[in-house]
């Protein structure tokens, strides 16, 4: 059996984001992928094959709390389902680490603060290349340190709604975007279009896989081996150590060992994976004498909402402003509502299942030209209940039920009436008419708090330092560890807190 001085399972923001940062160490890493790379090829960006006919999801399927199979919205390659996400990169907003009344309940405290994070977060924004202005975003946390690259330009349409908006008294602000590459001297300049649920053949988006891994490999002592699903993690006869690791490759099973084990498999497949791990000293899977591994499982209240105007949107990059006047609530709403950002631009091929029966004058191309794309993200919160487990047969079972929801519906008005009047209100279809889509529960993407940190073992699975409180050398590093959700994308607090976890192992593990 193999031995290292540290594995490291899963690619995406918090495993690849850990080998960066762990490789120039020279400890003997590897690292474990259950997926392969996406190929670069042409397919990257054709939508009929990447949304409708789900070419880079896992190719699996899952039961809902109501038995009823679903496909996840899941992606088993190196980087994760970063490979395919918007790389819109927040922080939490400061008030997010404490105690957060909403309308539908509490929002608990985490137990570390925001200063905490603080120096990872900007670590984190100049490892993946962000684009930003500070100061711009009316609730943004403090930082006195710019970002390091200006924010991306607007396009034309986008910028006349920008300015549109800002007319309303309101403070839309450059959305932090990771992009790499396209300021180097002699370089082309960078177009940027498909991106959001895209992988990326340009490699221009900053991911895991690009920013992490790929880097990471660089070093000899680093080793990636790819198609190896980790079946369970063997502790020793005392319970408290994980003395190996097994992992079914191409049908074979072989086992690793290492001083120190980290996890960051996704809130949804890690939390599976301590409790395929059961055995006579963690009867209820392991490091879970508390009973939270799986609970709290939260993904956000998200919609898509395309507005369609008279005035043609020619945009190809659209995803470059935010909203967050509504972040905590308004005047005549006490409570958060959530965040507002501009999406990539939809085409055709997206509105194929959802075009409108109530205006069968339209056709797909029209639709498309002429749509405004929207993202609203609002704050689910930790119910117990809200839970992964497995069947019988092992297999994951994801049971969710939407809460904490009037919130996110006032600000779905609020942005309706935002559009209503900057500007666009003389160029609605009739009827106003607006296609909105609520992600269902397929959409994980924003997954976490599957196996949340603490201080108390027990009501947490981790430490602060997101080592579990019952096995010394196995540590949690992707969004399972968040008490809460926030409502800001978690990739940045995901990849933040992986660096403060890396400086806590080089500093007292490695």
């Amino acid at each position: 059996m193999q031995r290292y001085d540290l594995i490291i399972i899963g690619t995406g923001a918090g495993g690849g984001t850990l080998a960066r940062k762990l490789a120039p160490t020279g400890k003997k890493i590897l690292i474990l992928e259950r997926g392969d790379y996406i190929p670069r090829e042409k397919e990257n960006w054709d939508t009929e094959e990447v949304f409708l006919k789900a070419r880079y999801k896992a190719k699996e399927n899952w039961t809902d709390k109501d038995g009823k199979l679903f496909h996840p919205g899941i992606h088993y390659c190196v980087g994760g389902n970063t490979k395919v996400y918007g790389a819109a990169l927040l922080r939490m907003r400061e008030q997010d680490f404490g105690e957060v009344k909403h309308h539908g309940g509490i929002s608990p405290a985490w137990d570390i603060k925001y200063n905490d994070l603080a120096p990872y977060y900007l670590e984190a924004e100049k490892l993946y290349s962000v684009h930003g202005l500070r100061g711009s975003d009316p609730t943004e946390p403090p930082e006195t340190n710019p970002y390091s690259l200006a924010p991306l330009e607007h396009e034309p349409r986008i910028q006349e709604l920008f300015d549109d908006i800002k007319k309303l008294g309101l403070k839309p602000f450059p959305l932090p975007i990771g992009v790499k590459g396209g300021k180097e001297k002699g370089e082309s300049k960078l177009v940027l279009d498909r991106f959001d649920g895209f992988p990326d053949p340009t490699e221009s988006k900053a991911d895991a896989h690009v920013v992490g891994i790929k880097e990471a490999l660089k070093y000899e002592n680093v080793t990636l081996e790819t198609n190896s699903y980790v079946s369970r993690l063997i502790t020793n006869g005392s319970g408290k150590e994980i003395k190996s690791v097994e992992v079914i490759r191409n049908g074979e099973t072989m086992s690793y060992s290492a001083n120190t084990v980290v996890v960051s498999a996704g809130a949804i497949n890690s939390a599976a994976l301590l409790l395929r791990s059961s055995n006579e000293k963690h009867p209820n899977g392991l490091a879970n004498s508390s009973d939270v591994v799986g609970r709290n499982y939260m993904a956000h209240n998200n919609s898509a909402m395309v507005a369609l105007s008279v005035k043609p949107n020619p945009t190809k990059f659209g995803k470059t402003f935010a909203i967050n006047d509504y972040y905590f609530g308004a005047e005549d709403f006490g409570f958060p509502m959530g965040h507002i950002q501009m999406l990539g631009k939809s085409d055709a091929m997206m509105f194929r299942d959802d075009a409108p029966s109530f205006a069968p004058g339209l056709t797909l191309e029209y639709m498309a030209k002429h749509a405004l794309d929207f993202w609203m993200t609002s704050e689910d919160l930790p119910l117990p209940e809200n839970r992964v487990t497995l069947d019988k047969n092992g297999n994951i079972v994801l049971s969710y039920s939407e809460n904490n929801l009037e919130g996110h519906k006032r600000l779905q008005k609020k942005l309706r009436w935002i559009l209503e009047h900057s500007g666009c209100k003389t160029h609605l279809l009739p009827n106003n008419l607006y296609l909105g889509k609520k992600i269902p529960i397929a959409g994980t993407a924003h997954q976490c708090g599957t196996i949340r940190f603490g201080n108390d073992p027990k009501t947490s699975a981790l430490n602060t330092n997101c080592r579990a409180h019952e096995v010394e050398n196995l540590y949690v590093v992707d969004g399972s560890f968040f008490p809460s959700s926030s409502a800001v994308n978690p990739a940045l607090t995901i990849m933040a807190n992986a660096l403060r976890v890396g400086d806590h192992l080089i500093s007292e593990v490695l």
